[in-house]
């Protein structure tokens, strides 16, 4: 009897630590697709012109290594586009950026969440590009910038998950001179909301 029991605590030790070696093997890297909205900060537009308050597009990509199961890094790049506001002067605005960010996993200090959720905070620093469209085409603009963010995750394997990420993109641009060069382009912040999928890029035959 004592020697089944011993088997049988073997037994469930070997399949907890096998899991949860898996789980930590397929966070190491993963690959993050988003689609959203995103609102820019007026003060980035000279007048008379006035963008929505939201807008869509925006796309992000990246990739993403946790190099400890709390602590990683991750590297993206993001698409977006706005324009104007209803009644305002017509303009089109592409917004694209490429941070490089410090990636933490908050999950193990939040005990009330469920275990398929997760909390990861991220920040980091970054360049943005911005092409004005139509008649105000001359007008590019770019700058550097810096980024935070939450992503509220959801499990449904030990490959995927589905996110939902809030980001604000804080921009270091110099003011138009002359402010002629602003007309139609950008020099503010930005904040977006995404949703998405995570999905890791190591194949593990016992995470399935």
């Amino acid at each position: 009897m004592k020697s089944k029991f011993n088997f049988y605590c073997l037994l469930v030790l070997f399949l907890v630590s096998t899991l949860g070696f898996s789980q930590q093997e397929t966070s190491k890297w993963r690959a993050i697709f988003a689609v959203g909205l995103n609102s820019p900060s007026q003060s980035g537009l000279v007048e008379p012109f006035e963008a929505k308050s939201t807008n869509f597009p925006t796309i992000n990509l990246g990739i993403q290594h946790l190099f400890k199961p709390q602590l990683g890094v991750k590297l993206d790049f993001a698409y977006n586009r706005f324009s104007n506001a209803d009644n305002t002067l017509d303009f089109k605005v592409n917004y694209t950026r490429i941070n490089a960010q410090f990636v933490y996993d908050a999950t193990k200090n939040l005990a009330f969440l469920p275990l398929e959720m997760g909390l990861v905070l991220h920040a980091g620093p970054g360049y943005t590009m911005i092409k004005p469209l139509d008649i105000y085409r001359e007008n590019k603009n770019s700058y550097l910038n810096a980024m935070a963010g939450i992503e509220l995750n959801y499990s449904i394997s030990k490959t995927v998950s589905l996110l939902i990420d809030g980001s604000y993109i804080k921009g270091f641009a110099k003011g138009f001179d002359p402010v002629i060069e602003g007309a139609g382009s950008f020099n503010g912040d930005l904040l977006t909301v995404t949703v998405g999928a995570s999905i890791s890029l190591i194949n593990c035959r016992t995470c399935n």
